[in-house]
């Protein structure tokens, strides 16, 4: 027989290893959150931060939708392109010369301010940030600034995204709001985004990307070949990192080269849809 003694010794003993399991799970848990958010916040998205720079580009700042936006081209084009930036925003050069490059071939090119002049910083909690200026957020400011837009007779946009920028261009699509979209080393995008794209869709992706490996653009891929009525592709750039058709040094000349392909492929979709 065990007395009262013994048998409250081994209650205390089991409420300790009870409470000790609790507290492992919960230490995994909380690991497994930090983690998850850690991918989520996609260390390569923040990587090889720009320069930014107001005044760069040949183009000018207005007012667009009751946003901040960099714009360039012929202003009474019928044609119209969005270019979404990356987390680090508008104001990015290498952005910005490439919407000069887009304009040139006849396209009044607009690249918005979907931060309102708060772009992620090297120092920016990204958490923090991340919460501010959530894409869904990107997705209802592009709204205003496709319906003034339209107002001014241009009825046929295409749009690109660049990391961020490719999940609001993805949301675009499935809403009907835009006639051709290209995604460069997309962030946020899923399979299920994809089933519900509406426009023809261009999908460019690095070799070397956490954001959206080659595994998930494979899966892309397959999800755009079972819809025969909206057309697709996805191209895989080997040897990249995530960023590279934006976050490239000028000075490097392989960098550029391989940025300027899929600038070029860029330019070759909106010539095919946007007419």
């Amino acid at each position: 027989m065990i007395g009262i003694r013994e048998s409250f010794q081994i209650s205390t003993r089991l409420i300790r290893i009870h409470r000790s399991i609790r507290l492992a799970v919960s230490v995994t848990l909380s690991f497994t959150l930090l983690d998850s958010e850690e991918e989520m916040s996609g260390p390569q998205c923040c990587e090889n931060p720009p320069t930014l720079s107001s005044s760069s580009g040949a183009g000018c700042v207005t007012e667009i939708g009751g946003l901040k936006a960099y714009v360039s081209g012929p202003s009474d084009s019928k044609l119209a392109i969005l270019l979404l930036s990356d987390a680090f925003g508008y104001e990015a050069p290498n952005l910005r010369n490439l919407a000069d490059k887009v304009a040139g071939a006849g396209f009044y090119v607009v690249v918005p301010d979907f931060f309102y002049g708060d772009p992620y910083l090297p120092e920016t909690n990204i958490p923090v940030w991340k919460k501010a200026h959530g894409t869904d957020k990107g997705f209802e400011d592009a709204k205003p600034i496709i319906a003034e837009l339209r107002s001014k007779g241009i009825n046929i946009i295409g749009a690109a995204g660049f990391c961020w920028g490719a999940k609001v261009v993805v949301e675009l699509s499935k809403a009907g709001h835009i006639q051709a979209a290209v995604l460069l080393h997309p962030s946020f995008v899923t399979v299920d985004d994809i089933k519900e794209i509406k426009a023809p869709i261009a999908i460019l992706g690095a070799e070397i990307d956490h954001a959206s490996p080659p595994e998930l653009l494979k899966q892309f891929e397959e999800v755009l070949s079972t819809k025969p009525e909206v057309n697709g592709y996805v191209k895989i750039f080997p040897g990249v990192e995530h960023g590279w058709s934006v976050r490239y040094k000028v000075e490097d000349e392989e960098a550029v080269k391989q940025a300027e392909e899929a600038h070029q492929n860029m330019m070759d979709w909106f010539a095919q849809y946007v007419k």
